[in-house]
């Protein structure tokens, strides 16, 4: 898009929402408001006339809701559409369905108020960028290649979730620390779909506003064998857990004793994030060393290339998502091009990759003592 000015189609049910949307772009040089709608239908009527080159799209509205709007634009044409949703339970899980579907991201909808214009200018001016140079047809495939290979698999009953603790403590020393962003849910579905105990303690940034991570956490534990949820201050870390970061705050590990501990911070943004990619990475480095294992994935920007490069400076191992499977190759394209990461996967490997990578470095050590 460089050099184009870029033409956003606004939809929101609030008047108020939709003005400051508008606002933002036309007063931010390269973009304009190509047109306006408060629903769905309104916004499939003007759809042609306005030739937008992205589509901010609420989340829940009347008449037609924002699910079936956005399939219904993605039937017409392969547009980046970038969901913006009120901070609920309910607004986040809807929010998870529409990236599964195709969104390219989301944005939190403001609270009405004098701050509602400055809370949402840098995040969703930032998206509107990034996403009007985005392959979307390319991401459209990668989510129905998803979509079928989950089709493609045998149908095993739900059964009550037991967490088994059998080879556990051969991990209780050793940690996996993963980082992802932009096309993050849909992609940790996949992974967690897959992964099996026994495992390390896996702790995860995943960047996203607060009161996302927790419903976020809920619908990844209710896909997987391992034991989810929003790490809290004071956790400890046990094998065949995962402690996803909360949404606004820093995620670090601190080890008191023979235990490690989840510390959750506010505090200024580190590499343009908070929770940052780096800050989790770096304290797992420090206290686990060579028994880090390093995950990066899809994402923005550069968060976690550092946090990389001291885990494998103390002796961890790296795994970056590759391109082919990335819906945005940022992160960790980052971290593979500055030199922090020993080897890349393709996201439908990603849980064989991973438990084949702890067996390699760790079964060993065991089998040797």
């Amino acid at each position: 898009m460089l050099g184009k000015t870029i033409r956003v189609l606004v939809v929101d049910d609030s008047a108020v929402i939709r003005q400051i949307i508008s606002d933002l772009i036309e007063e931010t040089p390269g973009m304009t408001v190509a047109g306006t709608a408060s629903d769905g239908r309104k916004a499939l009527e003007c759809l042609d006339r306005a030739n937008p080159d992205v589509v901010t799209l609420d989340v829940q509205m009347p008449n037609m809701n924002g699910l079936d709007t956005l399939d219904a634009i993605l039937s017409r044409r392969a547009l980046p559409v970038i969901m913006v949703s009120s901070l609920t339970k309910l607004g986040a899980n809807i929010t998870f369905d529409a990236l599964e579907r195709g969104a390219i991201d989301y944005v939190s909808k403001p609270d009405y108020g004098v701050n509602a214009k400055v809370a949402m200018r840098e995040e969703l001016l930032r998206k509107i960028r990034s996403a009007a140079g985005m392959d979307v047809r390319r991401i459209l495939q990668i989510r129905a290649d998803r979509k079928q290979r989950r089709v493609e698999r045998p149908k095993i009953e739900p059964k009550p979730k037991e967490i088994t603790e059998v080879g556990a403590e051969d991990f209780a020393d050793k940690c996996i620390a993963l980082g992802i962003s932009t096309g993050g849910p849909p992609a940790l579905s996949v992974l967690f779909e897959g992964l099996c105990p026994p495992l390390p303690p896996m702790v995860v940034v995943q960047h996203m506003p607060p009161n996302f991570t927790k419903p976020l956490a809920w619908r990844l534990d209710s896909l997987s064998k391992l034991a989810i949820k929003e790490v809290e201050s004071g956790d400890v870390l046990k094998p065949n857990r995962v402690y996803i970061a909360q949404g606004g705050k820093h995620f670090f590990l601190k080890k008191l004793g023979s235990q490690v501990r989840a510390v959750v911070e506010d505090g200024p943004t580190v590499s343009s994030h908070k929770p940052s990619v780096d800050v989790l990475m770096k304290s797992a480095a420090e206290i686990y060393g060579s028994k880090c294992l390093g995950v990066i994935m899809t994402g923005m920007g550069r968060d976690g290339s550092d946090g990389c490069g001291c885990i494998r400076e103390r002796g961890g191992y790296v795994l970056g998502q590759d391109e082919k499977s990335s819906d945005v190759y940022g992160m960790n394209k980052v971290a593979f091009v500055e030199g922090r990461v020993n080897r890349q996967f393709s996201l439908h490997d990603a849980a064989q990759t991973i438990m084949l990578q702890v067996n390699k470095m760790w079964k060993r050590e065991l089998v040797a003592m």
